[in-house]
């Protein structure tokens, strides 16, 4: 099963005919501060049936977000959850959803791309878990370019290379297919031709059009596919060192990337070619320094100190990945990206 996606400008006004399509009378909002003027648009337009609102959402879902959230819904005896923002406010409403199996709709204002996916994720006692669940897969998706303007030029740069990262490892992921690596391939194109636009000009439509078409790529790319050492990476990153999501995935991409490629070249040559680059892990990294995204670890806190530790994290996670994991190699992968320099290319 694939979510109903609703893809147009102005797309907003008919989340609440969405959710009247699927039968629903009692509505849990859930929305973080930043999407409260979209939030609150849903909310009058749902009037009587809106039973329940959460106006605050966390990174990464600590696990007593996600209880406090499940006990609202089913106090509010919701059958419907309605999720209006990025990665964290999403990732809450399937919290509600693994738990009382409630159908979610979301309304995405960012590129991260959960939307699209029946992943979960939770964090607890510094350590996030993540697994697929169908229950958590949204059953409609409504995605209006005119959310995103108000994105501040750096949150999209480090959004959008979320959503890079996605279509990337999705080119050599052991799920994938000639289907998948068509549209990962094409979500690279579009976004790698999109966000500079988009940053040098936030208020530009179309570029932000063409920036969330990549995201909804990479994020059915993230669904349809596994996902590897990055992922595991950046998860370990944010759930044991609280370090940003989109950031971290914009620092440790280009270095991810250069540490598989002489593991995934055809895979990584299809990426490079969308990027119109020499090599796919010179091209991203160009491509973050370009529009202003992280590029190195230290820049967001991480220490080098820490990345022996993080690496026996990251491996005890067993990710599956084109090139074979180990804790000398992931550290040194940590300290490349630490660093921030330019990826060496492979030989």
């Amino acid at each position: 099963m694939t979510p109903r996606v609703v893809f147009a400008v102005g797309a907003l006004a008919r989340v609440a005919g969405e959710v009247r399509l699927l039968g629903a009378t009692r509505v849990l909002l859930i929305a973080g501060p930043s999407a409260a003027g979209p939030a609150d648009t849903v909310a009058a337009g749902l009037g009587t049936a809106l039973a329940a609102r959460i106006d605050e959402v966390v990174m990464h879902v600590p696990q007593e977000a996600a209880d406090a959230a499940t006990a609202t819904a089913r106090a509010a005896a919701a059958d419907v959850v309605v999720c209006v923002g990025g990665g964290s406010a999403i990732g809450l409403g399937k919290a509600v959803a693994r738990v009382t199996g409630v159908p979610v709709v979301a309304v995405p204002t960012t590129y991260a791309g959960s939307e699209m996916t029946s992943i979960w994720g939770r964090t607890t006692d510094g350590r996030k878990i993540t697994g697929r669940d169908p229950r958590v897969l949204p059953r409609v998706v409504v995605y209006d370019p005119e959310l995103t303007l108000s994105l501040p030029a750096a949150v999209s740069a480090a959004s959008g290379m979320n959503a890079l990262a996605h279509c990337v490892e999705g080119l050599y992921a052991p799920g994938g297919s000639a289907a998948t690596a068509l549209i990962a391939e094409e979500g690279i194109r579009a976004l790698a031709t999109a966000l500079p636009r988009v940053v040098a000009d936030p208020a530009d439509l179309g570029a932000r059009t063409d920036a969330l078409y990549g995201a909804w790529l990479a994020g059915w790319t993230l669904g349809t596919t596994g996902m590897g050492v990055h992922h595991k990476i950046c998860h370990v990153l944010g759930g044991s060192y609280g370090l940003p999501h989109a950031a971290v995935h914009s620092a440790v991409l280009p270095y991810a990337t250069a540490f598989n490629a002489g593991h995934a070249r055809d895979a990584l040559a299809r990426a490079a070619r969308a990027l119109r680059a020499r090599d796919a892990a010179t091209g991203l990294w160009e491509l973050a320094r370009a529009i202003g995204a992280p590029t190195a670890l230290a820049d967001l806190g991480f220490e080098p100190g820490q990345a022996g530790p993080a690496a026996d994290l990251v491996c005890a996670g067993e990710p599956v990945n084109p090139r074979p994991v180990d804790p000398a190699g992931v550290r040194e992968l940590l300290l490349a990206a630490c660093a921030g320099d330019r990826p060496v290319p492979p030989t």
